[in-house]
């Protein structure tokens, strides 16, 4: 399949070994607790891959960013999703560089990513029913030079490989009111424990436990604040931040759906009208996610930008979600029950619903953006 391969192409530029590594290992091997992908992802560079070139890093733009995920989820799903939480990770901190370096967060951690081959976690609030994503699970109190934090992330992928955790936290101030803010803080930093969480052997190579934070001193060096503008919209961190996660992790199922539909073209399975209309609806969500890339790479990472790419997020999902249930169909009974990877495949491809913001809660802030106000997702 033409686009496949060429992101499969623009994978091996990158990461240079990685697609023949994963190929060598059975995909049960690779989905599993303690996968071997997220060794071999280090081994070959992978966590540089959206850092600029004059931070050491791959210099992957959001296009390339995007082949890439699409490319590592059709050989390794838990793997694309695990990694995708540490690329929207840097790849914002690594947008905002001059921002981060004047606020006083440690810039010398984040300079050791690429060197280094460290992995960073996302501790950003979600996964709780009737609680907003954006409202931290973590507190903080104050403490002489920083703060100490308390909460848990649950889930939160690369529990077990990550070398540094990133995280939303409340923060007191001093009128007794909260500020948002985001923390970096080292794994190793006492307090710090990982427990079992992830009940399904869906994506679970991703390592989506729980990390618990329990009196965690955070340096006030390592920590950004950031504020809502004067109607309720995201600040450029946030806003950045949120666009580069809607467009990786839509990468990540439409690289999962992407094996499903060459295994039809392979086994030729259906009519020329069925494998046409299939692949159709499976490069409208490639081109949608591919228009939310060029915005990135053109500077549009805005509210209305965010906006746009939610609107491309449920597009996709939605295109994706047509072209699994065909595929699953094409390939037919036999294929379905002869081996697992069918069926784990269609199942770990409707994980992209479960992401924030859901359909339902974007919908409100939504329409009030239509009408012209600016897009709120608090």
């Amino acid at each position: 399949m033409r686009s496949l391969e060429a992101a499969k192409d623009v994978c091996e530029s990158f990461l240079p070994g990685l697609l023949d590594d994963l190929a060598a290992i059975p995909l049960a091997e690779l989905e599993a607790p303690k996968s071997p992908a997220m060794d071999r992802f280090r081994a070959r560079g992978g966590p540089g891959l959206v850092i600029p070139k004059e931070y050491k890093g791959g210099g992957a733009d959001p296009v390339q960013a995007l082949a890439v995920t699409r490319a590592l989820a059709s050989r390794a799903p838990s793997l694309a999703v695990g990694t995708t939480m540490h690329h929207f990770s840097v790849a914002t901190l690594f947008t905002l560089a001059d921002s981060i370096q004047s606020s006083g967060m440690e810039w010398a951690l984040l300079e050791g990513i690429a060197e280094q081959g460290l992995l960073v976690a996302s501790g950003f609030a979600e996964g709780q029913p009737g609680r907003g994503i954006l409202t931290p699970t973590m507190t903080a109190s104050k403490a002489e030079g920083g703060f100490l934090i308390n909460g848990a992330k649950k889930p939160c992928s690369l529990a077990h490989s990550m070398s540094l955790l990133t995280a939303s936290v409340s923060l007191p101030t001093d009128d007794g009111g909260e500020q948002m803010a985001v923390l970096l803080v080292p794994r190793e930093t006492e307090g710090i424990s990982v427990h079992p969480f992830w009940g399904t052997r869906t994506l679970a190579g991703a390592e989506s436990d729980e990390v618990r934070l329990e009196n965690v001193f955070v340096d006030e060096q390592l920590l950004m604040r950031t504020e809502l503008g004067e109607a309720g919209e995201l600040d450029q961190l946030q806003t950045v931040g949120f666009i580069w996660f809607e467009l990786l992790i839509s990468a990540c199922y439409l690289g999962m759906v992407s094996t499903l539909v060459e295994r039809v073209l392979v086994r030729g399975r259906g009519s020329d009208s069925d494998r046409a209309r299939l692949v159709a609806r499976l490069e409208t969500a490639q081109l949608l996610l591919e228009g939310t890339a060029r915005m990135i790479r053109d500077g549009e990472a805005d509210n209305a930008g965010l906006a746009k790419s939610l609107v491309a997020r449920y597009a996709a999902q939605d295109a994706l979600g047509d072209a699994r249930n065909r595929a699953v169909e094409l390939l037919g009974g036999m294929a379905f029950i002869g081996s697992d990877e069918v069926s784990y495949l269609a199942a770990a491809s409707h994980g992209l619903s479960f992401h924030p913001p859901s359909r339902d809660s974007f919908t409100g802030p939504f329409l009030d953006h239509v009408a012209g106000r600016p897009l709120r997702l608090t």
